[in-house]
């Protein structure tokens, strides 16, 4: 499983930008090939964004269509800092372990 990362400053109210993430790009992951989960994580700072995914094709493809729908939606209120995508090693949530047979 693999995993999107990525970090945007923002403006205005973080409940409110996270209200508008799963009304809108949360239906537009969910419709994506190889989705699982998405969170949305505020700091006094940063919004992170976190998308696990069946594979790295699928989790880059996720990238594609968060900007779209940011661009399209909220551009003036989130500046993307970064983007990582990586394997996901071990995850209770997703049930995902380091130990052959094991579920987390």
């Amino acid at each position: 499983m693999h995993a999107r990362v990525a970090t945007y400053t923002y403006t205005g109210d973080a409940q409110d930008l996270a209200r508008q993430a799963e009304d809108g790009m949360l239906p537009i992951f969910k419709a994506q090939p190889g989705f699982r989960a998405y969170s949305l994580i505020a700091t006094d700072e940063k919004i992170i964004s976190f998308s696990a995914w069946d594979s790295a094709e699928a989790a880059e493809a996720a990238s594609v269509a968060a900007t779209e729908w940011i661009t399209a939606n909220i551009a003036d209120q989130l500046e993307l800092k970064n983007t990582h995508f990586g394997e996901i090693l071990f995850s209770t949530t997703l049930g995902i372990s380091t130990k052959a047979g094991v579920t987390a």
